[in-house]
């Protein structure tokens, strides 16, 4: 019977589902991606794909949300290798955030050195539609705790990381280079975090927009904060799966989410597979792990 996400210690229990990854997958990519709400299926792109259920990594929670099938997978995209998370914990599922951030702890374990998040979202700003890709160049944590949180261990990164570029300027002139070969058009903006599940209210998304934000949505800050705290190189690609609450009127749905995810997911994956290919390229040391 597996423990608890919240049993032991993080870095020890990070240690044993990077064991049980590596004993599945033998040698492991330094790229990872993260894929959001209705965008699982990029991971048919993968060749040379052999992936093991969450269920069968020691601490892993089960995601719970569709959409979010729940698997690890290991395999080339544009012949380089890759290692994919089916499925992502959400805060608001009942998790804290040591269990949101877990995937990502395990991934530094098994030396990843570059990590694309991807996540479905709402367009706070008014030329932003469903199905347009933004690049985030930063973020807001408005969920009210931060995942750092608590007694640091020095084993998995320093008490007071830098945020400063938590989206590194590398990848995203790497990703602004490939949509233009790609001729996909891609805008930048800032992600704002709620805690939800439900979507926000109209004067929430007034006030966001205040505050800078493009879009919105209820994962990936936690996940960059912990990476950047790991040391690892964070892109993020959010598609727009829906106007936000009173920028058209009109009422959202998880199935329209889901909806843009299938419709946008062979852009999404042709720029991601690209992006993977030129990381590849540009950085050949972040090929295989061996035991990291």
């Amino acid at each position: 019977m597996r423990e608890p996400s919240n049993a032991g210690d993080l870095h020890d229990r990070a240690a044993a589902a990077a064991e049980a990854i590596r004993a599945a997958f033998g040698t492991i990519p330094r790229v990872a991606v993260v894929l959001g709400s209705g965008l699982g299926e990029l991971a048919d792109r993968m060749t040379e794909a052999i992936a093991i259920p969450y269920d069968r990594i020691p601490h892993f929670p089960r995601p719970t949300v569709a959409g979010h099938s729940g698997r690890a997978i290991a395999g080339r995209l544009s012949e380089t290798p890759a290692l994919m998370l089916q499925g992502r914990f959400h805060h608001y599922e009942g998790h804290d955030l040591d269990a949101v951030t877990f995937p990502v702890r395990v991934l530094q374990r098994l030396g990843v050195r570059a990590l694309i998040l991807t996540a479905a979202t709402g367009g706070i700003r008014s030329d932003l539609h469903a199905g347009d890709l933004v690049l985030l160049t930063d973020h807001l944590n408005l969920l009210g705790v931060n995942p750092l949180r608590g007694p640091n261990d020095d084993r998995l990164g320093t008490r007071f990381p830098d945020m400063t570029e938590v989206y590194s300027a590398r990848l995203r002139a790497i990703a602004r280079d490939e949509a233009d070969r790609l001729s996909i058009p891609m805008n930048e903006g800032v992600y704002a975090c709620m805690p939800g599940p439900s979507y926000e209210t109209p004067a929430e998304i007034r006030m966001l927009r205040t505050l800078g934000a493009d879009v919105v949505g209820m994962s990936t800050v936690p996940e960059a904060i912990a990476a950047r705290h790991g040391g690892i190189e964070v892109m993020g690609l959010a598609l727009v799966s829906n106007a936000a609450a009173g920028v058209l009127g009109m009422p959202i749905t998880h199935e329209e989410v889901l909806s843009a995810g299938r419709d946008a997911a062979p852009r999404l994956a042709a720029l991601i597979e690209r992006v993977v290919g030129r990381i590849g390229e540009s950085s050949p040391e972040l090929g295989l792990a061996f035991g990291a």
